[in-house]
C-alpha cells in the first residue's frame, strides 16, 4: 500500500501513522501536512527516525492542486486518508472562513485530484457533530439526517455531502467515517482532556460550559485508528460508517475523573457561561462498522484515561513545547536543516 495522509502531524493522524507503520511496515506512509498552529512536526519525530523510506513528511496545503496532484502520481499513491481539518469549535465561531476553506475545499480538492489520478480510494474522516444534537435518549445513526450547529460541524458536514456526491456522480471509490469524541496522546491542549489535565496539574481553576450536563460518547484514539484502518482496507465504497467508543459521559464526570487521577480537589472546578450552539448530546450507534468491518471498541474510558493521563506525566517536554510555542521553532530548525 502507498498511502498519502493528510493532516498526520496533528493528534489522530499522527496516532494513525505510528498503527499503521507498527501494524503495516511494507506500507509507504506519505504525510501532508499544512503545519497549521495544531500541527506538530515533534509528534512525528520517532516514526521519521525510525521508517526511513518508507515515510516521507511533505509541507503542504490539501488545498494546493498542484501539489496533491504531483503527490498522487509521483508517489504512486493507492489511497488517500484525509484527516486535514479545522476542528476547534469555538475557533470555528470566532472565524469560520479558515474552516471553510480547509474543510469544505480542501476536501474537495482531494477528491477531485484523487479522482483525476485514477486514486483507488479516498477515506474521509469525518465527525459525530455533523448530525447535531441529541435529546436524553436515541442514538446517531448513518441515515440520521445531517443538522450541525456550530461553523465547524457544517464545513464537515459540506464535506461530508461532497464526499457522498463524487460517490454517487463519478462512482468514485470513497468511504466515509464518523466518529466520537477522540482522546489520548499527542492531542493539542486546547482540548477538553489535555487543558483540564494541564489546568488541574498546576492547581488552575477548571472552567466547565454551562451545567457541565453535555453529553458526548468518547473513544480512545487507538480505537478510532483501527476503525479507519478497516475502512480503507475493507469498507464498502460510498459506505459512511459510525465509529464509537460505547462511553458516554457528561462533560463533569470527565473533568472529575481528571481530577481524581490528578489527586486534585473539585473545588478547582468552575462553571463558566455556556458556548454559543453547544449541542447537548451525542451518541453513537456503530453497529453497521461492527457487522461490515468488526469493528468494536477495545480500551474502556477507564483503562483509556489511565493510559492518557500516564503518557502526559511520562511527556512533560511535549507539553511544555506545545504551551510555549517552542514545538513551532523545533519546524524552524526542521526546514533549515533539510534546506
Amino acid at each position: 500500500m502507498r498511502l498519502l495522509v493528510t493532516g498526520g502531524c496533528g493528534f489522530i493522524g499522527a496516532n494513525f501513522l505510528y498503527a499503521m507503520r507498527a501494524r503495516h511496515p511494507d506500507w509507504r506512509l506519505v504525510n501532508l501536512d499544512k503545519l497549521t498552529y495544531a500541527g506538530n512536526l515533534g509528534n512525528l519525530r520517532a516514526l521519521e527516525a525510525e521508517a526511513g523510506a518508507h515515510y516521507a513528511f511533505i509541507h503542504g496545503d490539501i488545498c494546493d492542486r498542484e501539489l496533491v496532484t504531483r503527490l498522487l502520481t509521483e508517489h504512486q499513491i493507492d489511497a488517500v486518508v484525509n484527516f486535514a481539518a479545522e476542528s476547534h469549535v469555538d475557533r470555528s465561531i470566532d472565524d469560520p472562513a479558515p474552516f471553510v476553506v480547509t474543510n469544505v475545499l480542501g476536501a474537495q480538492n482531494i477528491l477531485d485530484c484523487a479522482r483525476r489520478a485514477g486514486t483507488r480510494r479516498v477515506v474521509h474522516v469525518s465527525t459525530d457533530e455533523v448530525y447535531g444534537s441529541l435529546g436524553p435518549t436515541g442514538q446517531f445513526y448513518e441515515s440520521t439526517p445531517l443538522a450541525p450547529n456550530s461553523p465547524y460541524s457544517a464545513s464537515k458536514a459540506g464535506a461530508d455531502l461532497l464526499a457522498r456526491a463524487y460517490h454517487e456522480t463519478y462512482g468514485q471509490d470513497v468511504v466515509l467515517t464518523r466518529c466520537s469524541n477522540n482522546y489520548g496522546p499527542y492531542q493539542f491542549p486546547e482540548k477538553l482532556i489535555p487543558l483540564m489535565y494541564c489546568k488541574a496539574t498546576k492547581g488552575e481553576t477548571l472552567p466547565v460550559y454551562g451545567d457541565g450536563a453535555n453529553v458526548r460518547d468518547w473513544i480512545f484514539v487507538d480505537d478510532h485508528c483501527r476503525g479507519v484502518e478497516l475502512a480503507l482496507t475493507q469498507g464498502r465504497a460510498g459506505a459512511v460508517y459510525n465509529f464509537g467508543g460505547a462511553a458516554e459521559m457528561p462533560n463533569i464526570e470527565v473533568v472529575r475523573t481528571i481530577l481524581r487521577l490528578t489527586g486534585q480537589d473539585e473545588g478547582l472546578i468552575r462553571f463558566v457561561i455556556d458556548r454559543p450552539g453547544h449541542d447537548r448530546r451525542y451518541a453513537m450507534n456503530f453497529d453497521l462498522a461492527a457487522a461490515e468491518l468488526g469493528f468494536a471498541p477495545s480500551v474502556s474510558f477507564a483503562q483509556g484515561m489511565e493510559r492518557t493521563i500516564a503518557w502526559y506525566r511520562a511527556n512533560p517536554d511535549w507539553l511544555a513545547e506545545v504551551q510555549s510555542g517552542e514545538y513551532l521553532k523545533f519546524m524552524d530548525s526542521w526546514y533549515k536543516e533539510r534546506a
